[in-house]
């Protein structure tokens, strides 16, 4: 196969949690440039429903917005149920809904504590089955857990005290690779992103208070840009990635290292 059709996704489907913005709207739009068709759901389908209209005008694939809380059993078999009718198959999940609460450990409200876990984790897992159940029938398939380094280990609290976050982050990581071991024998590839810090909504605050501390412990002295992820993306969502499965991809411009 030549190098260029192993990053072609063209023909394939792809569905993206929490696509209407942030990390998720980049991710998107790098799978639809490889020529995809994208399904954008989250709980603001407004949103959505601008990213896929920028993204269908582009004329690469067809993007379709749809409404979907991820802890919610129903919407997400609705947006699997409109996927199949539109598309006919999806190739590949990318879970990347998410959720943070700021708070000391002694203080977290347990509503918080719930909240986080039930987006981060329960909300990956549920998407997941109900893709998964077409993915095992068609016999193939590409899973992408959008985690965080914060799940790789502990943060200083004095820029990031996040405990509710940091413990779903590192769960889904956890996650990732079991259900790799799980799937792989029915010719699913399940990776995760483990991103850095990029500015968006969620991250405005952490890094407005941490700057000097995130720059001084990053190799590459800046934050990841609109365009750090999507290359990951499009390189777990294609045939380039066939043969990695259970792995977690850091893309921190080297801040784990330091």
């Amino acid at each position: 196969m030549h190098i260029k059709d192993l990053f072609d996704l063209t023909g394939k489907t792809a569905i993206v949690t929490g696509g209407g913005r942030g990390l998720g709207e980049q991710i998107a739009e790098g799978l639809a440039e490889a020529g995809a068709n994208i399904v954008l759901c989250s709980r603001k389908k407004e949103a959505c429903d601008v990213v896929a209209s920028r993204l269908s005008e582009s004329g690469v694939g067809e993007a379709i917005g749809l409404k979907c809380d991820v802890t919610s059993q129903e919407d997400i078999k609705n947006v699997v149920e409109e996927t199949i009718n539109k598309f006919g198959r999806i190739d590949i999940l990318v879970n990347n809904s998410g959720a943070t609460w700021g708070s000391p450990a002694v203080d977290m409200p347990i509503a918080a504590w719930e909240k986080v876990m039930n987006v981060n984790v329960t909300g990956t897992f549920l998407m997941s089955q109900e893709v998964g159940k077409h993915m095992i029938n068609q016999g193939s398939g590409k899973i992408i857990n959008i985690s965080s380094i914060a799940g790789l280990g502990g943060t200083d609290p004095m820029f990031m005290d996040t405990i509710g976050y940091n413990t779903s982050k590192g769960a889904v990581i956890t996650f990732t690779k079991d259900l790799a071991a799980k799937w792989g024998r029915y010719n699913i590839n399940v990776n995760s992103i483990a991103p850095g810090f990029f500015p968006t909504k969620m991250s405005k605050a952490i890094i407005e208070n941490g700057n000097d501390y995130f720059m001084n412990r990053t190799p590459l002295k800046r934050y990841g840009s609109n365009q750090d992820l999507k290359g990951a993306a499009v390189f777990l969502a294609t045939a380039a990635s066939d043969y990695i499965t259970g792995d977690v991809l850091v893309v921190d411009g080297g801040m784990h290292i330091m």
